[in-house]
Parts: C-alpha cells; sequence; structure tokens
C-alpha cells in the first residue's frame, strides 16, 4: 500500500468531518430561520421522528431552541345523554302510525261518553242528594204504599178469579162482577160521576210562567201516586187526555182554562199529597216559576165532569 494510499482515509475522514461541521451549522440556521407557527399537518408529521433529524448532531451549546410547533386540538366528542335526556328524544318528535291515531281516537270517544253518563246520573241524584232525612224517608213511605196498593189490587184479582171457581152459579157470579167491573171502568174513562176522600190542588200564576207540560207532570204524579178519578177546572182527565199551551192559558182536550188552575182528585190523601211534596217534584217546580201551590186533604171529593162515550173506529172486543 502506498503513502498515498495511507492519507487518503484520513483526508477522507477530515472530509466528512468537516462536511460533518457544515452540514451542522446550516443545519443550525435554517432552523434558527423557521417560522414560529407551524400548520396543522406539522403533528402528524411530528409524532413519526425524521431519520434524517436522528442522525443530525444535536445544536451547539449557546444555540437558540426550536419552537416545537403547536398541536391543534382534537374535537370534543358527542356528550353523553342521561336516561332522562334520551325518553324525551325518544318520544317527542311524536311518531304516531295511524293504527295509533285510531286507537288513540276511539279511546277519546269512550272516556266522553263515560263522562256524559257520570255527569247525567249526577244531574238526576242531585236532588236526592240534597234532600233532607224527613224528605228521604216520605220518599220511601211513598215507594212502599204503592207497593202495597199493588198488591192489594193483585189480591183482589186472585179473590175475583176464586169466587168464579168455587160459585155454585157461575154465570150469576160472573155477571156480578161485569157490573162491578163496568162501574169501575166507567170511573177511569170518565163517563160515570164518583166521589170519595181525596185532595184539592190549587195553583196560582200571577206571573203567567205556569205551562201545559207542568200541569202534565203534575197529572202523572197524581196517577203514579195512585189516584182514582182527576177533574181540572171543570174537564175530566182520563187516559187519553192531552196538554197543550194556549195563549196565556192552558188547553186540556181541546178546552182552554184559564189560572187560578184546581185539581180535584180521588185518591188516599196520604199518598197523593206527599207524591206532590218530594225534593224536585211537582210543588217545587211550580214555585221555582213563582207560582203558589195549595192543597188541602178532604173525606169527600166530587168529580162529577162526564165525558161522552166515545165508540173505537178499529179497536173491536177479542172476545167476540
Amino acid at each position: 500500500m502506498s503513502e498515498h494510499d495511507d492519507k487518503r482515509p484520513e483526508e477522507n475522514g477530515d472530509t466528512r468531518a468537516d462536511q460533518r461541521g457544515g452540514n451542522g451549522e446550516s443545519g443550525n440556521r435554517l432552523r434558527r430561520e423557521l417560522p414560529q407557527e407551524v400548520s396543522a399537518s406539522v403533528p402528524a408529521a411530528r409524532d413519526t421522528p425524521d431519520k434524517d433529524a436522528l442522525d443530525q448532531d444535536p445544536p451547539e451549546a449557546g444555540a437558540e431552541p426550536v419552537p416545537e410547533p403547536e398541536v391543534a386540538p382534537e374535537p370534543d366528542s358527542e356528550p353523553q345523554l342521561t336516561g332522562r335526556q334520551r325518553l324525551v328524544k325518544g318520544l317527542w318528535p311524536p311518531r304516531v302510525s295511524r293504527a295509533q291515531f285510531i286507537v288513540a281516537v276511539l279511546l277519546f270517544g269512550l272516556g266522553f261518553g263515560l263522562a256524559v253518563q257520570v255527569a247525567s246520573n249526577s244531574d238526576s241524584d242531585s236532588a236526592l242528594r240534597g234532600a233532607r232525612q224527613e224528605d228521604l224517608v216520605r220518599i220511601l213511605d211513598e215507594l212502599d204504599d204503592r207497593t202495597q196498593r199493588l198488591e192489594d189490587e193483585k189480591q183482589g184479582l186472585e179473590k175475583q178469579r176464586d169466587e168464579l171457581e168455587n160459585s155454585s152459579d157461575q154465570a150469576e157470579e160472573a155477571r156480578k162482577q161485569t157490573i162491578e167491573k163496568e162501574r169501575q171502568l166507567g170511573i177511569l174513562a170518565g163517563t160515570v160521576a164518583a166521589q170519595g176522600p181525596g185532595i184539592t190542588m190549587t195553583i196560582e200564576d200571577t206571573k203567567g210562567t205556569v205551562e201545559a207540560d207542568m200541569l202534565l207532570d203534575a197529572v202523572q204524579e197524581l196517577r203514579a201516586a195512585g189516584a182514582e178519578a182527576i177533574q181540572v177546572n171543570g174537564v175530566r182527565v182520563v187516559a187519553g187526555t192531552y196538554l197543550t199551551d194556549s195563549g196565556k192559558g192552558v188547553s186540556v182536550d181541546g178546552n182552554k182554562i184559564n189560572a187560578p188552575y184546581r185539581f180535584k182528585v180521588i185518591g188516599k190523601p196520604q199518598d197523593l199529597e206527599p207524591a206532590l211534596n218530594i225534593p224536585g217534584g211537582v210543588v217545587q217546580t211550580l214555585e221555582k216559576e213563582q207560582a203558589t201551590v195549595t192543597i188541602e186533604r178532604s173525606t169527600k171529593i166530587v168529580v162529577d165532569a162526564l165525558r161522552a162515550v166515545k165508540r173505537p173506529d178499529y179497536a173491536r172486543s177479542s172476545s167476540q
């Protein structure tokens, strides 16, 4: 090996050292000249160290350090929702299907019907709820009396049946019962006069507020209490009687009558008077219309207004 060859490595090594030193000084100058802010793409490159940077020598003492680039903050992830918030988010806005809408409408209709039924029952029972104990006792007594009257009528019919079955002269017994039945039916039909215990009810209407339907309610209440004959201002009331308003008065079967309205009623006074005075009944209704009602009991009431016998046009006895 020649002397020239022996020196070449040393010279080569010096040259490399000089180059390395030169590269270090130039690298420091470049770092000092870099801008202070680096774009957002720098962090991605910063995570992986550069091989050239690893090969470079550390900066010389006294050199100004290169500032590290700022890393942009990552966006926050979606906040966690609570159970109530998830429930509200699932219910609103509502997503209603056609079937659910139909079911909701049906349920609303059912609830509305029940509410109306409860309200109507409450209105019908309001009069009894506000009644006094004495009034309630009187109503119960009236119901007991009606039941007793029906029971007595049933026993009377059974007695007539037994007499017809056990009589030796059934034809004569049937004739007697027929005459008695004809008399009873004549009283009910208004073709014969009648007398007996009962009441007289007088209605003074100075304001002209009493109407036909109020008098009709009085007639129906008297019939329900067991009235057997009724006469209003000289007009006999029968099964087919009708009442209509006529000017300032009332028309009964086409016959106009004016106040005061006087009812003559044959029946049991102990049943007739309480039936008119029940809470929410005839007397209270008329008094609300500023009418004055007077009821008098009597042991003898005469009902002498008669109705002409009218032959039916189409009805015939089934025994013929």
